[in-house]
């Protein structure tokens, strides 16, 4: 008995051992492992600047972007900026009660904002994350509680997005230029975010 303790402690303390070599390898390489997606280095360090400092949404991207080990600092004219310009949620009714009241509906939450890189240029992006549901005017409370965090959601799909978008910028800081045209993402959801749609389109640029 005892000695198979022991070997499952030896196996144990030889894979813990591996992990921490790999990891070690892989900060030597200069690899790190950043989230789901690999930021650019050169937006590895920048200001993070809002239309609305204390918001929800502020605070869900400054942590999504700490997720992915992006350093935030104090706007200047040598760092690049990510700005957030503006956060709106709309709703249509998708289908009534015999009493013209909503049954189901849909909401959509518009998020807008500007990544300017120095001596590069800026694009701005529009994105809008989109989901419906059932509305029961007998849970009132309920549904205003599953609204709230419905809407907290989509923030937090939103602020992925753009860590997403900011992402694909990769190829155009290679090339140190903005590509100019406009570019639609409409990324794949997977899992407990299969309910949302998510879009992104360009919608200005500026290259300096």
């Amino acid at each position: 008995m005892f000695r198979r303790e022991s070997r499952l402690f030896s196996f144990s303390a030889i894979k813990l051992t591996s992990a921490l070599l790999m990891t070690s390898l892989l900060a030597g390489c200069g690899f790190h492992l950043r989230g789901d997606y690999s930021i650019p280095d050169e937006l590895n360090t920048l200001s993070l600047t809002s239309y609305d400092s204390y918001s929800t949404f502020t605070r869900m991207m400054k942590g999504q972007l700490r997720l992915s080990e992006v350093k935030i600092v104090t706007p200047a004219a040598d760092v690049p900026n990510l700005h957030l310009e503006s956060e709106s949620i709309g709703e249509r009714t998708l289908s009534l009660y015999q009493n013209t009241r909503a049954a189901e509906i849909e909401i959509t939450l518009y998020a807008s904002y500007r990544v300017t890189v120095p001596e590069l240029g800026s694009k701005t992006y529009s994105t809008s994350v989109t989901r419906s549901y059932l509305d029961n005017p007998l849970s009132a409370l309920a549904k205003s509680v599953e609204r709230d965090m419905i809407e907290d959601e989509m923030r937090k799909l939103a602020a992925t997005q753009i860590v997403r978008q900011m992402a694909r910028l990769k190829a155009d800081i290679e090339h140190n230029e903005f590509d100019t045209e406009e570019d639609v993402m409409q990324p794949s959801v997977t899992g407990n975010e299969t309910q949302y749609q998510v879009k992104t389109q360009v919608t200005d640029s500026a290259v300096q």
